[in-house]
């Protein structure tokens, strides 16, 4: 925990020392509106409220949030949104104590972190997107019968000690009378994201794989999927917004706004068809087919993945401590008042 810390808060102070320096290169516009005249758009540009969304990854599992973004939600709620992937949660929260994110989009073990290291600044939640996890395990082939036996002996591509992605995954081995130390071999030295490569390459017996890379590996012939950590692990609050206590207080109103624009978000998505989700949210994955992003959306769908509405409940607060102390990531329980507001997104649903 010292040692992940320790690296969180310097890499915080490697960003503020080139936040100056970063261009917009890093940076890509997200937002999206229909044709209009030319003048009149400008001068409602002029009007947008910038804000920096951080998010911890770029997966069709958080299909709501480009829903809002290609639909134009955000620019009719008066926001200009850029969105940045911070690949992984400690980048994430890094960006967003640094100054250099308005809000930030992971998991909420991050913001229970930096409270326990007593951060001057506190880091709320204030919506929940996912309810599910959103990643798979992968074989090297097909598996009809496979239960989580199976995986005693082997060893498994799995993810960042701490994070969301290996504690729920280690939560299913638990819970099926696996001992995640002794009875498996889980390879957690692999970057974030180079996982599908490794395996495509030889390495491990099974991998714990995130969306498109699940279906790649299955279009590949290297990998079948056999099992949905999202199913077996039952309902966690896996992702969720975040802003530090001092921009909140401060953007009341752009805070409401973004929260109106994902729970339209989130409507689109629980009343149409995988076909039509897909569609609205291909240009943010260009480097994928619309059939492939179907498949992936379809996937996510029948597994109950997205919320009705972002309210991030006690009861799913108190689980996913319950899923930290398991994984032996939590010094200390943390009230559920400290870290999580619910006003913006009970508003937002009221709408």
């Amino acid at each position: 925990m010292k040692k992940r810390i320790a690296l969180l808060l310097c890499f915080v102070l490697a960003v503020l020392t080139v936040l100056t320096g970063c261009g917009g290169d890093k940076k890509a516009s997200a937002s999206a509106g229909g044709d209009k005249d030319s003048g009149k758009a400008q001068e409602e540009e002029e009007e947008l409220v910038e804000v920096t969304l951080n998010e911890v990854a770029h997966s069709i599992f958080y299909a709501p949030q480009y829903v809002a973004l290609e639909k134009g939600y955000f620019q009719e709620e008066g926001l200009e949104v850029t969105l940045v992937n911070g690949f992984g949660a400690d980048k994430t929260m890094a960006a967003l104590l640094a100054g250099e994110a308005d809000i930030g989009f992971m998991g909420a073990e991050a913001s229970i972190y930096a409270y326990q290291e007593e951060a001057n600044d506190t880091v709320v939640n204030f919506a929940q997107l996912t309810q599910r996890a959103g990643n798979f395990l992968v074989a090297r082939e097909e598996m009809p019968d496979f239960t989580w036996e199976n995986l005693k002996g082997t060893t498994v591509l799995g993810g960042r000690k701490g994070g969301m992605p290996e504690m729920v995954f280690e939560y299913i081995l638990k819970k099926n009378g696996i001992d995640p130390e002794k009875d498996l071999d889980i390879e957690q030295g692999i970057d974030f994201g180079s996982t599908a490569a490794a395996f495509s390459g030889g390495q491990g017996d099974f991998t714990v794989e995130f969306e498109p890379s699940a279906t790649a590996l299955e279009q590949e012939g290297v990998g079948y999927v056999v099992a949905s950590c999202g199913v077996d692990s039952g309902y966690v609050p896996y992702t969720a917004y975040s802003a530090k206590t001092s921009y909140m207080k401060e953007n009341p109103q752009v805070i409401q706004k973004f929260t109106n624009a994902l729970q339209r978000g989130m409507d689109y998505v629980n009343s149409h068809t995988p076909e039509e989700i897909a569609r609205v949210i291909q240009p943010q994955f260009t480097e994928n087919d619309l059939e492939t992003i179907t498949t992936i959306v379809d996937r996510y769908q029948q597994q109950d993945t997205w919320k009705e509405d972002l309210i991030f409940e006690q009861e799913s607060f108190e689980l996913l401590e319950d899923i930290l102390e398991s994984a032996g990531e939590l010094e200390k329980r943390v009230d559920y008042e400290a870290l999580v507001d619910t006003s913006y997104a009970a508003k937002a649903a009221e709408r």
